[in-house]
């Protein structure tokens, strides 16, 4: 007979698998049936469309009044250019999101990414080849880069640029691919559970674990909009955690430690009233409440010990966000 459940199963297992410096398999189980597909998909949505990358957005080139044009002494046209300026991928240094770049060429030299290396850009691509120029030429531009997301075409840009820029179609996402397979794992006996296995592979503008990271923080951004605008039962986790008897514990009033006037009355002042809070502080922060002198804080450490928990202790994911709950409701 099929168990019958109240709730999922809760995955509780992640693993990284580093394939190369821009490469990585990132992996979670165990899912119920169905449920791995389900975070799978949008996250891939997320991370192709959502990573933040740079891009060249716009170039200015002497001699040249257009895409269409030709420079004296150098081997591509002015379009063939641009597609290979468009090949090779920057990374604006400094926590910059834009910059304008001058460059200045003497031929005969065959010039390539590594050669626009400068103190306010990296490239993270520099084998790739931008242009061969002969003997007696020469080859002066300016290169405009900008922090993005996504794909921004050069209608977009072109109005806001000075006279002699050329636009450019700007590909800023840094994920190159993105892809999922999903496993059957056997669980206690039920072979259906499921591993989600995601292969994300970039430019080298940013990690595929940073990536990862950035399309979940864009994805909990998301959805963070039912949370504000409909009043929602609390999420199954917060729901177990309200039954562990760590919570019923950490939600009890100070008085229950047994402190010393002083002690409680220090606390009682700067508003914590519960035992969670204390335990949620780091010792800096316990410190550095007003008028706490050391004696009292030797004894509120001393206490908190007694009743099973640390200052600063580790507390589980559910169990935290449950008593952050519990505190804003005594705010309120």
């Amino acid at each position: 007979m099929k168990k019958i459940k109240t709730t999922p199963l809760t995955p509780r297992e992640f693993e990284v698998e580093q394939i190369s410096e821009n490469e990585a398999n990132i992996m979670a189980f165990p899912f119920e049936t169905g449920y791995a597909i389900s975070l799978a998909h949008p996250l891939r949505r997320f991370l192709l469309s959502s990573s933040v990358g740079y891009a060249p957005i716009a170039i200015k080139i002497e001699g040249a009044k257009h895409e269409f044009d030709s420079v004296r002494g150098m081997l591509e046209d002015i379009s063939d250019f641009i597609l290979n300026l468009k090949e090779i991928r920057f990374k604006l240094n400094g926590g910059a999101t834009e910059a304008e770049i001058n460059y200045r060429f003497t031929g005969p030299c065959t010039i390539t990414g590594a050669d626009l290396n400068s103190s306010e850009v990296e490239i993270v691509t520099p084998h790739m080849h931008l242009a061969i120029l002969n003997e007696d030429s020469s080859l002066n531009f300016s290169i405009k880069i900008a922090q993005g997301i996504g794909y921004v075409a050069s209608e977009d840009t072109h109005d806001e640029l000075e006279d002699g820029y050329i636009a450019l179609d700007a590909y800023f996402t840094p994920v190159r691919s993105a892809t999922y397979t999903i496993e059957n794992i056997l669980v206690e006996d039920n072979p259906n559970f499921e591993r989600v296995i995601m292969n994300i592979r970039t430019d080298g503008q940013i990690s595929p674990l940073d990536a990862f990271r950035n399309s979940l923080e864009v994805m909990y951004a998301q959805l963070a909009v039912f949370n504000s605008e409909i009043s929602i039962k609390a999420p199954l986790a917060i729901e177990r955690a309200e039954e562990n008897p760590d919570l019923k514990k950490l939600t009890a009033n100070i008085d229950s430690l047994g402190l010393s006037a002083r002690s409680f009355n220090c606390l009682d002042r700067s508003n914590i009233k519960l035992v969670g809070e204390i335990v949620l502080m780091s010792t800096n922060d316990l410190k550095n409440v007003k008028n706490l002198g050391k004696k009292s804080y030797d004894e509120i450490v001393d206490k908190i010990q007694e009743f099973g928990f640390a200052v600063g202790a580790d507390l589980a994911d559910d169990v935290v966000t449950a008593l952050k709950k519990k505190i804003e409701a005594k705010e309120a």
